[in-house]
């Protein structure tokens, strides 16, 4: 049977994670037959091995479709050449009904010829497109085995729409299945006021012991806790088993303005936290929050790496562009500037307002593209991912395997936010990475709530 859920999620045979994993299956009945569409391989090379003991489908279209995006550098260059490969190591009779077998389950993958489209199609559609004949191979599929569910997978909503029209059932595809977004802070109410004074003696390091108001806290995980006017910040240390209150921190000149923005210092600025995540929406400080904690820590780095996926707004390409790769990616990386202006005009001392300018002079301070990142080793360097709502989760494993000793990785975005065309708030690369690793005590996350750039932008926000 089908899951219930709209989205498939992508397994990795975890049964105690709630994950999806082969089943059996009463007799009489046999498992359902999944239609792959390209955009399922393109965002996830390995998604032959997550679908349990359910048969595979790839038609012959989506073949044709990954031949044109093999060759190149990308990362969907790179998720093409992968499945292609682990397709081909394959053995069996892809063209039959049964298909060859993936792995050591009964789950079996074969690839579907088609022809030109059925007359039910060509009513329906003006044109012969890549995607009608991907539609037409799972009702052709459909017509031949009634005695199963036949549903098409694919990341393209319109396709699904049309999929659904044509009264043939389909879902989504992501690697994990995200119900909740992890916030990274707690608000907890009528806290005892012994315990809010205990933070600000001995140093604001209270044991767990003592928080007793405070249930299952996770690693580095944020609280406010209150008590009528009165409330301390405090972060989970998992390692002592303490909390430790945090104050109103400043960094490069930039002074934290509501709780979510000291949360966020004091992670960024935290050398036993490597990893850092900052979600939130438009104006919030997520940016400009960590180019102040890298600055402020340049001394115990040896470099720090400014980067974002270069995705046009609107995902419109600006075509070409003249003069040399610095000033190519000059459009694409003028928000960063923008935030380095923004520093520079807060640092009254004249002399660190000019270091900024022989950072960049000397290149321990760079903006560089994000595609030049594969097969680097970052040792040392203070690594700042701008926009990583618009990275795959591939991408995402890919940045954050570049650390080496001493690196600290800090990704920024917004989820509500994206510009990738076959991502969403779900099934993009930073909800993937804070949804996997919370609870890892060298990981933290915040969710900025609060916009702070002007009435302005907090206004439209709100309204537009």
């Amino acid at each position: 049977m089908l899951p219930c859920t709209e989205r498939f999620q992508a397994h990795r045979h975890n049964p105690a994670a709630g994950e999806c994993a082969p089943r059996d299956h009463p007799q009489g009945t046999r498992p359902s037959l999944l239609v792959l569409d390209t955009n399922v391989i393109l965002h996830d090379c390995g998604c032959l091995d997550r679908f349990g003991d359910n048969d595979l489908a790839i038609p012959i279209t989506v073949l044709e479709e990954l031949d044109r995006f093999k060759k190149g550098s990308e990362d969907i260059n790179f998720q093409a050449r992968e499945f292609l490969r682990r397709l081909d190591s394959l053995t069996g009779d892809m063209l039959s009904e049964h298909g060859a077998p993936i792995g050591a389950g009964d789950a079996t993958v074969r690839v579907v010829l088609g022809g030109p489209l059925s007359r039910e199609l060509q009513a329906s559609f003006l044109e012969d497109a890549p995607d009608h004949r991907i539609l037409d191979a799972a009702l052709r599929l459909r017509r031949g085995e009634p005695q199963r569910p036949v549903v098409l997978v694919t990341k393209d909503t319109n396709l699904r729409l049309k999929a659904k029209a044509l009264g043939l059932p389909t879902r989504d595809y992501s690697v994990d299945q995200i119900d909740s977004f992890y916030t990274g802070k707690r608000v907890v109410e009528d806290v005892p006021t012994a315990i809010v004074e205990a933070f600000y003696t001995d140093n604001g390091i209270v044991p767990a012991g003592t928080v007793v108001v405070v249930s299952d806290p996770r690693p580095n995980e944020n609280f406010i806790l209150r008590n009528g006017s009165r409330s301390v910040l405090a972060t989970y240390r998992s390692n002592e088993r303490v909390f430790v209150r945090v104050g109103k921190l400043t960094a490069s000149g930039i002074t934290a303005r509501n709780a979510e923005q000291a949360f966020a210092l004091a992670a960024l600025m935290n050398d036993d936290i490597p990893l850092v995540t900052l979600g939130g929406k438009a104006g919030s400080g997520k940016t400009l929050l960590a180019l102040a904690a890298a600055l402020e820590s340049r001394t115990r780095s040896r470099h720090v790496l400014l980067t974002r996926p270069v995705v046009p707004l609107g995902n419109r390409d600006l075509g070409y562009l003249p003069g040399d790769l610095s000033a190519k990616l000059d459009p694409y990386m003028q928000p960063l500037y923008d935030n380095l202006a923004a520093i520079h005009q807060r640092l009254d001392d004249g002399k660190a307002a000019k270091q900024i300018g022989q950072l960049l002079e000397s290149r321990k301070l760079e903006i560089a593209p994000l595609a030049f990142i594969r097969g680097r080793s970052l040792q040392g360097v203070y690594f700042i991912v701008d926009e990583a709502q618009n990275l795959t989760p591939h991408e995402v494993k890919t940045i954050i395997t570049r650390a080496a000793e001493g690196t600290k990785i800090v990704l920024t975005g917004d989820i509500q936010q994206i510009d990738h065309p076959w991502l969403d708030a779900r099934s993009n690369g930073l909800s993937y990475l804070i949804n996997r690793m919370v609870g890892q005590p060298i990981y933290a996350h915040i969710t900025l709530e609060k916009g702070e750039r002007s009435p302005l932008a907090e206004l439209a926000c709100e309204l537009l």
